[in-house]
C-alpha cells in the first residue's frame, strides 16, 4: 500500500466518527454532509483493506480491525497538529535560533542587552552570539557562519547588504591620573609624542586613516598594539598609556574609572552597522530579530550616539 493512497481528511474523518459514532455529527464538525463523510470513510477502508465500523440504524461502532486501526490513526493526527503548530510558530517568529556575529565589545555588551530585551517578546528565540574579529564580521555573514552581524562600517561585497545603525565618536580614554584628563577637549596636535596603545589592527588603522593627509612628522602613532580591547583598557587604567576608541566602549571603560575626552580637529566618528547576507533569505525567526535590532540598537544607551 502506498503511503499516499489515503489522505489526511480521510483519517480526520475517521478518527471523529469514531469520537463521536456518528457521521451525522461528525458531518457537522467537518463541514461536511454526512454522505460526504460517508464517502470518505469507503474510499479510506478501501484503500485498507477492511472494514472500520459496523453499522447497525441505531449506532455506528468501531469493529475489531478498526480499533486496532485507531491507536496509528490517532498518532498520525498528533504528528501533524505538532507540525502545524510548530510552522505556525516559525511563521510568527515565535520559535527557533538566530546566529548573531559580533566584535567583542558589542558581543559582550550590546547584544546580550539585546537578546534579554528580545526574550521578553519572544522567550522560545534562541540567540547565539558568536564572537567575530572585526576584519572577518563581513565573511561570517557571506559564508552563513552567522545569520547576521553588527560591527564597525567595513566595505561589503554585493554579496552582504550593509546597514548603518548609529555613529559613535572616536574619543580618547585615559585614567583620571592621565595629564590628558585635564583637559575639557583634546586636538590630535596634543597627541603627537604621546603614549598611546591601539587593540588591533582594526583600530590601528582607524587611527592611521584619520590622518592620511597630514605629514608622517606629525602624525599620530600608537607606540603599542595588543589583541583586545579590554587589554588596551587594562593597560590604560594602569596609566601606561592612554587609547583612542569608538565612545560605545564606555560600558566597559568607566567601570575601569577611565575618563572620556573628545578630540577634535578633526572630530571622527566610528558607524556600527548591521550586516545582512543578500544572497540568503533569514528565517522568519532572523528576520524578527534583525528588524528588532534595527529598532533598539540606535538607542543602545551605552554612550554611542554623540
Amino acid at each position: 500500500m502506498a503511503f499516499t493512497r489515503f489522505t489526511l481528511r480521510q483519517i480526520e474523518a475517521f478518527a471523529i466518527v469514531a469520537e463521536l459514532h456518528s457521521f451525522g455529527g461528525a458531518a457537522k464538525r467537518l463541514g461536511l454532509t454526512a454522505q460526504a463523510v460517508s464517502q470518505l470513510i469507503a474510499e479510506l477502508e478501501a484503500v485498507l483493506g477492511f472494514r472500520l465500523f459496523d453499522r447497525t440504524t441505531r449506532r455506528v461502532s468501531l469493529s475489531s480491525a478498526g480499533r486496532d486501526f485507531a491507536g496509528s490513526a490517532e498518532s498520525v493526527l498528533r504528528h501533524v497538529n505538532s507540525a502545524e503548530t510548530t510552522a505556525a510558530d516559525i511563521r510568527d517568529r515565535a520559535t527557533g535560533i538566530v546566529r548573531v556575529g559580533a566584535p567583542l565589545v558589542l558581543a559582550g555588551t550590546a547584544i546580550p542587552a539585546a537578546i534579554k530585551a528580545y526574550q521578553a517578546l519572544r522567550p522560545r528565540v534562541v540567540v547565539r552570539v558568536k564572537d567575530v574579529a572585526v576584519e572577518n564580521v563581513i565573511d561570517a555573514v557571506a559564508a552563513g557562519d552567522v545569520d547576521l552581524a553588527v560591527g564597525p562600517d567595513r566595505v561589503t561585497g554585493p554579496e552582504v547588504d550593509r546597514h548603518v545603525m548609529f555613529d559613535s565618536l572616536w574619543v580618547l580614554w585615559c585614567a583620571k591620573s592621565h595629564p590628558f584628563a585635564k583637559k575639557r577637549v583634546l586636538r590630535w596636535a596634543d597627541l603627537r609624542g604621546a603614549s598611546l596603545v591601539a587593540a588591533g589592527r582594526d583600530h590601528e588603522l582607524s587611527v592611521s586613516q584619520m590622518h592620511m593627509d597630514v605629514p608622517s612628522g606629525e602624525r599620530v602613532t600608537p607606540v603599542e598594539i595588543v589583541e583586545n580591547i579590554s587589554t588596551a583598557l587594562g593597560l590604560v587604567a594602569q596609566g601606561l598609556a592612554a587609547t583612542l576608541a569608538p565612545a560605545y566602549v564606555r560600558v566597559l571603560a568607566e567601570p575601569l574609572g577611565l575618563v572620556m575626552r573628545r578630540v577634535i580637529d578633526p572630530e571622527t566618528v566610528r558607524k556600527v552597522c548591521l550586516y545582512l547576507s543578500a544572497e540568503r533569505t533569514l528565517s522568519p525567526a532572523a528576520e524578527g530579530f534583525s528588524e528588532f535590532l534595527s529598532e533598539w540598537l540606535p538607542s543602545w544607551p551605552s554612550g554611542a550616539k554623540k
